[in-house]
């Protein structure tokens, strides 16, 4: 079974950072794009970041856009996302998932449960 895993949320304030985890297991990891997402109350879900099969290209919300960073280690089975400088508008729950093929045009997959992200001004 495909299971995605994320890890690395918590409480900071305003200006801080976290690095976000998601550990991935039951299928090709090097073979599929990863995706960054996030939802906040009264909103609706939010693309924030995705990276290629191969890390070779990346794309971004342009309001995470020069704060955050996604990257991953295929060797691991695992993709980052890398927040500096975080807003309380960044807080929200943020969840990975797997997109069907190498690249981010593609459709999504398979999702995270979610790790909770709280900024405090």
């Amino acid at each position: 079974q495909v299971q995605l895993v994320e890890t690395g949320g918590g409480l900071v304030q305003a200006g801080g950072r976290l690095r976000l985890s998601c550990a991935v297991s039951g299928l090709t990891f090097s073979s599929h794009a990863m995706g960054w997402f996030r939802l906040t109350p009264g909103k609706d879900r939010e693309f924030v970041a995705a990276i290629s099969a191969s890390g070779d290209s990346t794309f971004y919300a342009g309001s995470v856009k020069g704060r955050f960073t996604i990257s991953r280690d295929n060797a691991k089975n695992t993709a980052y996302l890398q927040m500096d400088s975080l807003e309380p508008g960044d807080t929200s729950i943020y969840y990975c998932a797997s997109y069907s093929s190498d690249n981010y045009y593609s459709p999504r997959d398979y999702w995270g449960q979610g790790t909770q992200v709280t900024v405090s001004s």
